[in-house]
């Protein structure tokens, strides 16, 4: 069986790299679209057609399910390729603000959210907080600089710490007990957020309930045979040489560090 995952660009690569923990004995085809990304500061119109013209390509290598590993993607397309595709288990992903808020129950903290500006325009964003913020505890903050630092592998730098400490600058850090990450490229930036963030503040991303997800689904339809090699196919839409070795690279990176 293979298992198709999708992004924009490298983000996807910390639910790949969360699936091949979790479900080893299956085949993944990874594909990124970076003819397009990122997608966070272009238009719903746009990027909606970008995914469908990314999916029907991927259709052609014969996948068996597939992951939208990106949450802008997941508001914009996910019910149309449900439609399009009704025999396909597609499985979306959703900024982790519910489980964060129920994490911070007990606290009596705040949750922030980071997100890149698209995704937080979207109702279906403003419906989930709307959902599962019965106290009003959730902040959302744009980042739309750190699609393009990820892309090119800028998890560290100098630059990259003082646009944090930039866009943090106005939150009082003490009122916050979760950050969650709601772009799959974010995670890629957890060991400097660690640096960064007070001690008490917790970082949550949806890569381990989408992969939890998508277990389930898989046995629900008898699909989780772990007949697979673990084989992981790269393939981006500039058809780009080096840009699957970085993403081997990128997933090398995701492992070691256990993100």
């Amino acid at each position: 069986m293979t298992i198709g995952i999708f992004d924009s660009g490298m983000g996807g690569l910390t639910v790949l790299s969360e699936a091949i923990r979790r479900i080893p004995m299956e085949d993944y085809y990874f594909v990124a679209d970076t003819l397009h990304v990122p997608y966070g500061t272009k238009s719903k119109e746009e990027v909606h057609g970008y995914i469908l013209d990314t999916v029907h390509d991927m259709m052609k290598h014969d996948i068996d399910a597939l992951v939208i590993a990106c949450n802008t993607a997941t508001s914009i397309a996910v019910e149309t390729l449900r439609e399009e595709y009704p025999n396909l288990p597609i499985i979306g992903m959703e900024p982790a603000v519910k489980p964060a808020v129920e994490m911070n129950h007990s606290t009596g903290r705040r949750v922030l959210v980071f997100a890149t500006p698209l995704t937080l325009s979207l109702p279906k964003y403003y419906a989930l907080v709307s959902r599962v913020d019965d106290s009003g505890i959730v902040d959302s903050l744009p980042m739309e600089k750190l699609v393009p630092f990820c892309e090119s592998m800028k998890y560290d730098t100098d630059e990259v710490k003082e646009y944090f400490l930039e866009q943090l600058a106005p939150f009082d850090l003490e009122d916050y007990g979760i950050i969650v990450l709601g772009c799959t490229h974010y995670p890629y930036f957890k060991p400097l957020l660690r640096e960064i963030l007070p001690s008490h503040i917790d970082i949550v991303d949806g890569s381990t309930g989408t992969v939890r997800r998508l277990a389930a689904l898989l046995h629900r339809y008898g699909m989780a045979r772990g007949k697979g090699s673990g084989k992981v196919v790269f393939h981006n839409t500039n058809e780009d040489k080096i840009y699957n070795e970085r993403m081997k690279d990128a997933l090398t990176y995701l492992q070691h560090n256990q993100l």
